[in-house]
């Protein structure tokens, strides 16, 4: 069964403030989807509701047919794994240790199993945190940590990934090597949902792009269509020029 998020007229006010407008649209497996938008768009309040970690919302967000808030949450996060934008660890945890917490939705008793331990070790080789896996999580640069966090994502071997701008500290190669990896879990099934503010890698490796704009939905469409010189222009104020790579994707630059 592919899985589905669906969004039914989701709005949120916090304090007085419109944070979402109602917004609708429905997202199924295998898909990756890009959550685009300037500063203050509502684009991680949105990730937060499909995420379930965020109440208080108008309308519905259901995970296969269900509401997210009605699901138990041990076995939400057995199917849907979220990696927000920052995440504290205070305790000295190793980088394997963090990634080894990935599976504790599918735990059933005080010691891991085989079966986790092998989730454990694809994790780390897929992300490339091998040569640092010994190392106190808190020592690391920030790109090393978004790494982990990413593996220890991939350990609970969701059918769902959310992930609120996983590259925002990595360098060009792991950004690279990132989306070609999600581009992989994708044709292998998944759904994976990213914000991010990079319209060219969103471009090159997404297969839809959503764009917000001061808690609206602005476009919905395929990269091709969603990301052209009038649309970036509308929900970002920039002028930017926009042509075609051999594979006939966008490709964006910016002020002439």
């Amino acid at each position: 069964m592919s899985a589905t998020l669906e969004v039914s007229e989701v709005g949120l006010q916090l304090g007085g403030a419109r944070i979402l407008e109602p917004i609708s649209f429905a997202l199924r497996s295998p898909q990756h989807v890009a959550l685009l938008g300037p500063n203050g768009a509502g684009k991680s309040t949105l990730m937060s509701i499909l995420a379930g970690v965020r109440g208080g919302y108008e309308g519905s967000c259901r995970f296969q047919g269900k509401e997210v808030r009605e699901w138990g949450r041990r076995e939400f996060t057995r199917r849907v794994s979220f990696v927000p934008q920052a995440v504290r660890i205070e305790f000295p945890f190793t980088s394997e240790q963090v990634v080894l917490m990935g599976r504790t939705p599918h735990c059933a008793g005080m010691f891991e199993t085989g079966e986790d331990w092998k989730a454990v070790e694809e994790a780390i080789r897929m992300t490339d945190v091998a040569d640092f896996r010994r190392r106190d999580f808190r020592t690391l640069s920030g790109g090393e940590k978004q790494r982990v966090l990413l593996a220890s994502a991939l350990a609970q071997s969701p059918e769902v990934l959310l992930l609120d701008e996983p590259t925002a500290f990595l360098d060009l190669r792991h950004q690279i090597e990132l989306y070609r990896l999600l581009r992989r879990l994708c044709g292998e099934g998944l759904l994976v949902v990213t914000v991010t503010h990079d319209l060219n890698l969103a471009a090159a490796y997404c297969d839809r792009a959503i764009l917000l704009s001061q808690g609206r939905l602005a476009y919905d469409d395929v990269p091709e269509r969603a990301l052209r010189r009038e649309s970036i222009a509308a929900v970002y104020g920039v002028e930017a020029e926009v042509r075609r790579t051999e594979a006939g994707r966008p490709w964006i630059s910016y002020g002439g």
